[in-house]
């Protein structure tokens, strides 16, 4: 059976700032679960990944308001944190639409931590945007009195930034395959992973910091020898010239033209889009196949190569 890693994006799990509560990140899950269930249905092995930026800096928030009563929390054991209760989300929804298909009720999450490099220069220039949306005057008042490192998120608003290593190794790929061999839908890498780093004796420990979630999904289903990278995000296609005048929709890229479009640098946003396009190219390069940006309704849709941008090692589409 063919192996398609599904990379989920944080902000996915909350449509508006009006509903961001457990209930409504549930129910959100639940909408992407039963495409993801589709896929499994159709004959995929299926490993899911998941952002959690937004989650991780409610967490963040309640912990520093909780200051001077209850301990803070550090910024990788937040991390863990969201793994579990986002994973939990996705896994009850995949296990009650296995039932209602008739499918295998096998779901598992791992808690998962990735390898980064201790000396990463990511840890001097803090850039991954975590956390909701603020003002420009609120993101100066978080500056100013709490010390946040902030910056202008793609036009979406300002946001709180962290440390954003880049990650070597999937600590946990043994299992992940293992599981996956067996037939089980397996959650892993949620957030990018745990960030770790390792000592002269091969020991790990965490540190304060938050991997992109798309790159370590790259990572992950190359080293799983994936057939398919599929990011989820909040829309259908991949434009180029986004939000100018002249912005078009593309159904499909070479790896060449990914790169070359990238290397414009007028077409993907930081933060949004050019981390996908990055990770796309990362995957492509290391021998993946195929890799599909759309949302998560029309996953079927592009599946079938009817929507979304579909990327390619080969020139021919």
């Amino acid at each position: 059976m063919p192996i398609a890693v599904v990379a989920i994006g944080g902000n996915s799990l909350i449509t508006d700032p009006a509903h961001q509560s457990v209930e409504d990140q549930y129910l959100a899950a639940a909408e992407t679960d039963h495409h993801i269930a589709i896929m499994v249905a159709s004959g995929w092995n299926v490993v899911v990944t998941h952002g959690n930026g937004p989650q991780i800096g409610f967490i963040l928030r309640r912990s520093e308001l909780a200051r001077g009563e209850l301990h803070e929390v550090p910024l990788e054991v937040c991390g863990a944190d969201t793994q579990g209760a986002i994973g939990y989300l996705l896994q009850q929804n995949l296990l009650n639409d296995f039932k209602r298909m008739g499918l295998p009720e096998r779901v598992v999450t791992i808690v998962t931590q990735v390898e980064v490099n201790a000396d990463d220069p990511a840890f001097e220039h803090p850039a991954k945007p975590i956390g909701a949306f603020m003002t420009e005057t609120e993101a100066g008042e978080r500056h100013r009195v709490d010390g946040w490192d902030v910056m202008e998120d793609a036009g979406r608003g300002w946001r709180r930034v962290v440390a954003s290593p880049h990650p070597l190794r999937i600590v946990e790929l043994d299992a992940v395959a293992r599981l996956v061999e067996a037939g089980y839908v397996v959650i892993a890498a949620g957030g990018g992973g745990i960030p770790v780093v390792a000592g002269p004796d091969g020991t790990l420990v965490g540190v304060p910091a938050v991997i992109d979630k798309d790159h370590a999904s790259a990572l992950l289903a190359s080293e799983l020898g994936a057939d398919l990278l599929l990011i989820s995000t909040s829309v259908e296609q991949v434009a180029l010239n986004f939000g100018q005048p002249d912005q078009r929709w593309v159904d499909h890229l070479t790896r060449e033209d990914a790169r070359r479009y990238l290397g414009e640098g007028i077409h993907f946003r930081a933060g949004s889009m050019e981390p996908k396009i990055r990770a796309i190219l990362a995957f492509l390069d290391a021998g993946g196949a195929e890799a599909i940006v759309t949302s998560p309704s029309r996953i079927e849709a592009a599946m079938a190569g009817e929507a979304g941008t579909r990327f390619t090692s080969l020139t021919e589409t």
